[in-house]
């Protein structure tokens, strides 16, 4: 079962209302997610229902909307399980295939050991997609491990750079295989 969900962008001087916004939506996320970019362009993702996962920021401007989830047990401060779905919004046409590189540069800024797998991509696709991952042993500001399983989309209104991120060193490889199912079976949907 899926709920489609709009996000609006949380007022952080009101912590309160953010805090009753939060509860409000995590009563709302049974199952899955779908992350909302413009009113004819949605990307939904079926977020397993293990995690009890619930909203740990909400982020918008007129360039991104940045969503994180951590599981329901979790806090956003102090998690060990993350999932991020990130839109870049009037980003298009970008060469699929870059993206990894382009990552993988930022995450060495502070993560100089990081290394990149990629797993699959279509670049011929209608929406071309990559599936890869970076894994990080430690952080110049940081000692603790953290890696991550992306899942980057090309829609037509914008850039989607989805995550999940765990606090080790290395991705397993059931952990790898499970995760490149649930975005596989990621969708853009229409609606008018």
């Amino acid at each position: 079962m899926s709920y489609l969900i709009i996000f609006k962008q949380i007022d952080p001087i009101k912590p309160l209302m953010k805090k009753r916004l939060v509860i409000l939506l995590v009563l709302s996320i049974l199952s899955s997610v779908v992350f909302c970019q413009t009113k004819g362009e949605n990307l939904k993702i079926d977020w397993p229902d293990e995690y009890k996962w619930k909203v740990g920021s909400n982020q918008e401007n007129d360039k991104r909307h940045l969503i994180e989830l951590i599981p329901g047990d979790e806090r956003i401060d102090n998690w060990k399980t993350l999932g991020t779905m990130d839109s870049f919004k009037g980003v298009t046409g970008v060469p699929i295939a870059t993206t990894p590189d382009m990552m993988l540069g930022e995450a060495k800024k502070t993560a100089p050991d990081a290394k990149l797998t990629i797993f699959e991509k279509d670049e011929k696709a209608k929406n071309p997609w990559i599936i890869f991952k970076i894994e990080a042993p430690g952080f110049t500001n940081d000692p603790h491990p953290e890696s991550q399983l992306f899942y980057v989309i090309l829609g037509q209104p914008a850039l989607y750079n989805n995550f999940v991120a765990v606090k080790k060193k290395e991705l397993s490889d059931d952990f790898v295989k499970k995760w490149i199912k649930v975005f596989k079976a990621t969708e853009l949907i229409y609606q008018q």
